[in-house]
């Protein structure tokens, strides 16, 4: 049996180049090197060459870059006619950057939930340190002022790539989902990174990509210009001040003259 060799990242070194990804093994599908450490200078450059952190809690930090890269285009998210109607119903509201640590602890509870790799506090931290920086975005739903879904992830020019996403009731990462989608495509994102294909996943249209061909479109839209600041829909989407939380739907409170 050949023994796994992978690339050692100095956690002393912030400025440790990261390995070609094409150096990424076979099996486990994409392992391409472990140690560093979670900086958000150090996960910026493995988001710009199409790599990514994903490890256990309490294990070295192993970077991945698979092949293929699950991918989903923005204008090409499947609906089906049942989840159609829950659209059209629009008993939900949705919001852009709203609830960042919400949407982690979300997908947090979720993953502890399954077997395998989850969000653990360190990792928590270090995206939460990406959304200060505006690089980091989450999509909160919301029914009856209580968070029930979102997603999050990070977004380099005009690339996203999601990371994690939740459902406390039915449908709702769907819904994040499909308005993130909308929005990007408006914004002129043609991408979502999905990173690693599912069976969930392809039903809602992802499709593969070889990874050469991931980061040859990677390299042209990181140089893009994105949106700034904290994001907003500037799309309609279902925002009635029913399904927003209290601090979100009260009105602005008025000037005293």
């Amino acid at each position: 049996m050949t023994a796994l060799r992978l690339y050692w990242l100095d956690p002393a070194d912030p400025q440790a180049r990261f390995p070609d990804p094409a150096l990424a093994l076979e099996q486990p599908n994409g392992l391409l090197a472990m140690g560093g450490d979670l900086s958000a200078e150090r996960l910026a450059r493995a988001y710009a060459l199409g790599i990514f952190p994903w490890y256990n809690p309490e294990e070295s930090i192993l970077w991945w870059s698979p092949n293929p890269r699950a991918v989903f285009e923005t204008d090409r998210v499947h609906v089906s006619k049942r989840f159609a109607r829950a659209l059209r119903k629009a008993d939900f509201a949705v919001t852009l950057d709203t609830d960042f640590s919400g949407v982690l602890a979300g997908c947090a509870s979720a993953r502890k939930r399954n077997p395998g790799t989850w969000l653990g506090a360190e990792m928590r931290a270090a995206y939460h340190r990406l959304y200060q920086k505006g690089l980091a975005h989450s999509v909160e739903v919301w029914r009856g002022g209580r968070l029930i879904g979102g997603l999050y992830g990070v977004a380099l020019g005009r690339m996203f790539f999601g990371e994690s996403m939740f459902s406390a009731e039915e449908n709702a990462s769907k819904i994040a989902l499909v308005m993130l989608a909308r929005q990007l495509s408006a914004w002129g994102f043609p991408l979502i990174d999905g990173q690693v294909g599912s069976p969930h996943l392809y039903r809602m249209g992802a499709v593969d990509l070889p990874r050469d061909e991931f980061i040859a479109r990677l390299k042209l839209l990181r140089e893009l210009p994105g949106p700034r600041g904290p994001w907003r829909f500037q799309i309609a989407v279902p925002q009635a001040a029913e399904h927003l939380p209290p601090q979100l739907s009260r009105p602005p409170a008025r000037e005293r003259k």
